[in-house]
């Protein structure tokens, strides 16, 4: 982020958005709460109350790699994190790191491949509901904006790496999946430095936590006083046992979102629910980030002698009646799968009847995913 009335199951997610002309109307406090909730952590609370106070539409930057299909964390989680954005009267800037992903070896460093997902990914956000009208919303391929301000961009970078011990640098790495150090090449060496980049080349912030840490340093060794805000959203986990998050690898520990609806089914009728447990269960934790945040309400349908159907209004009442036992797994995941489905639908519409969308998908979907 740069520094200087429940909505129906059948409403589509863009009804959720507000004009510019309606969040000039709210308080301060309300636009604060909005952009709040997005981040289970923010760095720094009060920079981000005294931007607000200061201007009036803020710039606020996510970055993301085109690097294989899109799982339902990356797509409807993204758009209503967006949504919440420009409905507090933000300008959101989604940078599509081409040059990125092609230094991290994906897609074996097929650029033309690379750029193919992100127009995949782009007519997903599309066809869920991210709300593309007005202008609040764009769309900067890192290839292009690069090449047009190089005078700009690469001497940023190379500031940046020669006060930065190796070390450091090497830490940031993890942002690209990449743990062990003798499998990083110098280009993914050289990644962090162009990611920390970003944030000062785009007048942005970032979502990846430990760059946007090193991009505020930076503005320490550099004497600036308007640093970079950071808010670090939740991470939903893979759908089976002890996976921390959802592996492009291992198509059964996400959703798709173009996903067909018997996959859909069996996915979440195979994925780890243990009764009466909430902590670490991923699909309480989707029914938390997504379900609720989408409809604001989580309906089961259960017999008579289960205790008939109940409507859940918030995420604390589900939790105590699972944690008790009242409802059980075998009520719980079906009602996700099909709440699950009501959302994926009209991708799968568009994927389905629009020749573009059709064909990007097939493309995508013949791709070796590379890690």
């Amino acid at each position: 982020m740069e520094n200087n009335s429940e909505t129906p199951p059948s409403e589509p997610l863009q009804h959720l958005s507000i004009s510019p002309e309606s969040s000039s109307q709210m308080s301060l406090n309300e636009r604060f709460e909005i952009i709040r909730s997005i981040g289970e952590e923010c760095i720094q609370e009060d920079e981000l109350k005294r931007l607000l106070a200061n201007k009036p539409q803020p710039i606020c930057y996510d970055g993301f790699e085109p690097s294989g299909r899109m799982h339902i964390a990356q797509g409807v989680m993204k758009a209503i994190n967006v949504n919440k954005l420009t409905s507090a009267g933000c300008k959101v800037k989604i940078w599509i790191a081409d040059w990125f992903a092609q230094l991290n070896n994906k897609m074996g460093g097929d650029l033309k491949k690379i750029q193919v997902i992100g127009e995949y990914l782009i007519e997903i956000w599309k066809a869920v509901g991210m709300n593309l009208e007005g202008g609040q919303v764009e769309f900067i391929w890192s290839s292009e904006e690069i090449n047009a301000r190089a005078h700009e961009y690469w001497p940023l970078v190379m500031d940046i790496a020669r006060r930065n011990k190796l070390p450091r640098i090497v830490r940031c790495c993890q942002i690209m999946g990449r743990s062990d150090q003798d499998e990083l090449s110098a280009a993914q060496i050289f990644y962090p430095c162009m990611q920390c980049a970003d944030v000062f080349f785009l007048k942005l912030g970032m979502d990846q936590r430990k760059v946007n840490v090193l991009a505020r340093e930076y503005c320490d060794d550099i004497k600036r006083k308007n640093k970079p805000i950071i808010l670090s959203h939740h991470m939903l986990p893979g759908l089976q046992e002890g996976q921390e998050k959802m592996s492009k690898s291992d198509p059964s520990s996400s959703i798709y979102m173009e996903d067909e609806e018997a996959e859909v089914n069996v996915k979440i009728k195979k994925a780890f629910c243990p009764p009466k447990v909430v902590e670490k269960n991923p699909c309480l934790e989707y029914v938390k980030y997504i379900i609720f945040p989408w409809f604001n309400e989580f309906k089961v349908e259960r017999n008579l002698d289960n205790g008939g159907d109940k409507t859940f209004k918030n995420f604390e009442e589900l939790a105590f009646d699972y944690e008790s036992g009242e409802l059980h797994p075998g009520d719980l995941k079906p009602a996700l799968a099909k709440t699950l489905n009501l959302i994926l639908q009209p991708v799968r519409d568009h994927f389905k009847n629009d020749p573009k969308a059709k064909e990007l998908v097939k493309r995508v979907k013949s791709y070796k995913v590379t890690r």
